[in-house]
């Protein structure tokens, strides 16, 4: 079993995903359209993961591929294979299904709660972690739900926190794949950005993982897992 994997920056960690993606045995090809690279047809694949990256959902000019790989996330759900949009991801997927993407209009950093609707319980995915669940999260963009999209998931400030389009596509605004050793190399790495959107990010990152990451880590292997096993 193959699934595609769509990178949309240089440093993309694939983290709890990519642990469910081993431990069951699935093969992955990598694409990386930001770079020059192609995108992935559905023939041939079980699923397609599209991860976040720094630009936004409707960057075109900078990143002409975003159109057609939002046509293309649509096209992998109509084909019937399974779909996960993390972050960007996520909001790429809400543009290919009609939803309006918001720039700049819900800024999130760091491990927050999100609340698990009850619409959701019984979902494959979202059902595999509680009612309420920390997460790590990095963005500003938001969007619309798209039209006959279920809603699973939401937050204080951010209501399209998660939704599901027929059976087995997903988008999830939040970084549920980022892990403490994902959040902890994004913030070295990106220093200056993590103290932008959260000022005293370096000096409180250590205890915030303390607290948040091993609840965190859980409920995204939860979340990760429970996304492979629709495949």
């Amino acid at each position: 079993m193959r699934v595609a994997i769509v990178e949309n920056t240089a440093v993309t960690h694939h983290g709890q995903v990519g642990v469910a993606l081993a431990e069951a045995g699935v093969l992955t090809d990598v694409f990386r359209p930001f770079a020059g690279g192609g995108l992935p047809e559905p023939d041939g694949y079980a699923g397609l993961v599209v991860f976040g990256g720094e630009q936004s959902a409707l960057d075109d000019a900078r990143h002409p591929y975003l159109p057609e790989l939002a046509r293309r996330m649509r096209a992998f759900g109509e084909a019937g294979r399974a779909v996960l949009g993390i972050c960007l991801g996520a909001q790429i997927l809400a543009r290919g299904h009609g939803g309006r993407n918001r720039l700049g209009e819900a800024r999130e950093f760091g491990w927050c709660e999100v609340r698990r609707l009850p619409a959701a319980a019984a979902d494959p995915v979202l059902g595999a972690v509680p009612e309420r669940f920390r997460t790590f999260q990095w963005h500003s963009d938001t969007f619309d739900l798209p039209p006959g999209a279920a809603h699973l998931a939401a937050a204080p400030g951010v209501a399209a926190q998660a939704f599901r389009i027929g059976a087995r596509v997903y988008g999830m605004q939040f970084h549920f794949e980022a892990n403490r050793a994902v959040v902890a190399h994004w913030s070295r790495a990106f220093a200056d950005q993590a103290e932008a959107m959260a000022p005293g990010w370096g000096a409180a990152h250590a205890a915030q993982a303390a607290l948040h990451g091993p609840g965190a880590d859980a409920a995204g292997l939860a979340l990760a897992r429970a996304w492979v096993g629709l495949l």
